[in-house]
């Protein structure tokens, strides 16, 4: 079963919604990399996630992530129940990342870890 393991927040001007979040919320914002801010959380008290320049197709909003054993064959399944991809597998250090639409139109992204 696919897990929910961390959130998304794009936006058009990251480092003002990373200082937002960071002065509202008490959220420890790390540098960024890749256009990503790293959110962590209080161990026990939430998932982490980040904060992002939210790409064309998806400029703002918050998405989930949710982590799978096989992305490849999550892609694949998703597909044949009527999602749609919108970021092909992308390769990082220790994981790998896709972004979809479910049939309703609401984004999420799928991870497998290395």
């Amino acid at each position: 079963m696919g897990k929910v393991v961390g959130f998304e927040i794009n936006s058009q001007d990251p480092k003002k919604a990373a200082k937002f979040y960071a002065d509202v919320f008490g959220w420890k914002v790390s540098e960024p990399k890749w256009e990503f801010w790293p959110v962590s959380m209080e161990e026990g008290r939430g998932i982490s996630g980040g904060i992002s320049k939210g790409p064309s197709d998806y400029p703002h909003g918050t998405r989930i992530q949710i982590e799978v054993d096989s992305i490849d064959g999550t892609i694949s399944n998703a597909k044949a129940h009527g999602a749609l991809v919108v970021r092909e597998k992308m390769e990082f250090d220790t994981f790998f990342l896709a972004y979809l639409v479910d049939p309703t139109g609401v984004g999420f992204g799928l991870i497998e870890n290395k």
